[in-house]
């Protein structure tokens, strides 16, 4: 794969824990918790992730999980279709963690490939929540063409505000992300695009787990 663009941003969340829900212990583990992760997607939708062409898996190691997207891609331009300008997907998973262990999203890795021509632009943006707890404020991010690359945006949130799963509840952890594409001055017939996909299909957007062991009762 080729070296492409890389920017990392600090996500400003005001999450906060909802009255009555279990805390965390104060200290994170310092490693991942034995035992298997399971991740099922619950419900999809959205026109950048029809049914079947978005896939989750836990890492071995249970530091992350990932989401692979088949079929991505907003585009303008040349023969693109008016609403092709932009696609999103909303994807509410099941995550399945070993007991007597809480997780937070630390950062997550967003990538993909883009195909933009001179004078036009393509934005992501994403967010992320667990059932029943405020959303995270979406994080925006833009690429300017001309440009033919892979490109890798990372979202990162303080330790201070990482925002755990209530400890002994079955929660649902829910993602939104979108792209958009402007034509803007680029030249008549030209199509530029940007996709959550790769030109080699082994693009994944990687999320990483901050975890805590749970208060005994």
């Amino acid at each position: 794969m080729r070296k492409g663009m890389t920017t990392t941003a600090a996500c400003v969340s005001a999450l906060a824990l909802s009255a009555g829900m279990v805390p965390a212990s104060s200290a994170a583990a310092k490693e991942p918790p034995v035992g298997k992760i399971t991740l099922d997607v619950l419900t999809v939708n959205g026109s950048g992730c029809p049914a079947g062409t978005a896939a989750v898996a836990a890492a071995k190691d249970n530091t992350a999980f990932t989401v692979t997207y088949s079929n991505y891609t907003a585009q303008a331009g040349g023969d693109s279709k008016p609403t092709d300008f932009r696609k999103n997907c909303q994807l509410s998973l099941g995550v399945h963690i070993p007991q007597g262990f809480t997780y937070a999203i630390a950062s997550a890795d967003y990538r993909g490939f883009a195909s933009l021509a001179e004078g036009a632009s393509g934005v992501e943006r994403a967010n992320y929540y667990h059932q029943g707890s405020p959303q995270s404020t979406p994080v925006s991010h833009t690429i300017k063409g001309k440009v033919s690359d892979n490109w890798q945006f990372t979202d990162s949130t303080p330790v201070a505000e990482l925002v755990w799963k209530p400890c002994g509840v079955d929660r649902n952890f829910n993602i939104n992300t979108e792209l958009r594409v402007d034509k803007g001055s680029s030249k008549p017939g030209q199509t530029s695009f940007l996709s959550f996909d790769s030109t080699d299909g082994s693009v994944k957007t990687i999320y990483q787990f901050a975890w805590k062991k749970c208060p005994k009762r």
